[in-house]
């Protein structure tokens, strides 16, 4: 689901004192109605990212190292040509974007990574995770419903008490499944998925056995259960964009996975989760 931007009212009386506001036909041609002013804003002038790997640009340059010049969210590359560079341009990008994301984080440290984000006082911030809560030794291990949804929340709170106007572009958290499938067709891709790489989704990657395809459904309807989540908590904040699931319905080929673990976004990938990203932040809403 996507969040409207909602419309407050704007504008004020204009009668003052005592006086009786005019009525009848003349009054509406003589006085304007005022304009409702958005809420949200298409152009902010400054963006904090919070999340985790994937917004760091892990291996995307090189094997098993992060890369935050091409992330999608914040990066100086021009071949990702990121959120932050496509709304503040490259020289504003450079002075007003900050990357708060650390590779391997959850949900749960999203509020301190929030709290830190928050210092800056950015117009906008990125939020995108849920991937590690997915992805973890087995499925007994995945993060909770209600522990994801109370984390999201706490995360949003701490932003909200700190700076109540500022906008949050939500994204939906992967496919996990569907890059399994494409990184499952490379033998160096599985090689690395040995080394640790989302075990719960990636582990004995070849396997199609009955309880190896139940493993998979379970975490791939753990990943619906979070993107439900985000789309909740983000539609409860008139200042929040959910992307509607368009990150996890994206359908990222063998050029948009990393050539060292054909799991996280390549270059492409990043450039891809970019234009997604600018496409949600900037579109006019009734």
């Amino acid at each position: 689901m996507v969040t409207a931007a909602a419309l407050g009212a704007a504008g004020c009386d204009a009668v003052g004192g005592d006086a009786s506001a005019p009525s009848g036909a003349g009054a509406k041609e003589g006085r304007p109605s005022p304009r409702p002013t958005p809420v949200w804003d298409t152009s902010p002038s400054s963006v904090a990212a919070v999340g985790d790997s994937i917004t760091t640009g892990f291996d995307a340059c090189s094997v098993l190292a992060d890369c935050p010049e091409v992330s999608w969210a914040t990066g100086s590359s021009e071949e990702v040509d990121s959120l932050a560079v496509r709304l503040l341009g490259r020289a504003g990008a450079a002075e007003r974007s900050w990357n708060h994301a650390v590779t391997g984080a959850r949900m749960a440290d999203l509020p301190g990574q929030m709290a830190r984000a928050v210092r800056r006082a950015p117009q906008l911030v990125t939020v995108l995770a849920g991937a590690n809560d997915a992805c973890r030794d087995t499925v007994s291990a995945m993060t909770p419903v209600a522990d994801f949804r109370a984390d999201f929340q706490e995360a949003m709170n701490t932003l909200r008490e700190a700076l109540p106007e500022t906008q949050v572009y939500v994204a939906s958290v992967p496919n996990l499944k569907r890059l399994w499938s494409q990184g499952r067709t490379n033998a160096l891709g599985k090689q690395v998925w040995k080394l640790g790489i989302c075990p719960s989704m990636l582990g004995d990657a070849d396997a199609l056995d009955e309880a190896a395809t139940l493993r998979r459904e379970t975490v791939q309807k753990r990943v619906e259960d979070y993107n439900e989540v985000l789309g909740e908590v983000c539609a409860a904040d008139r200042r929040c964009r959910y992307d509607g699931g368009a990150v996890h319905d994206y359908r990222f080929g063998t050029e948009q996975l990393s050539r060292w673990d054909w799991f996280h976004p390549s270059v492409d990938g990043q450039a891809r989760l970019a234009e997604i990203a600018y496409r949600t932040v900037t579109a006019e809403r009734p």
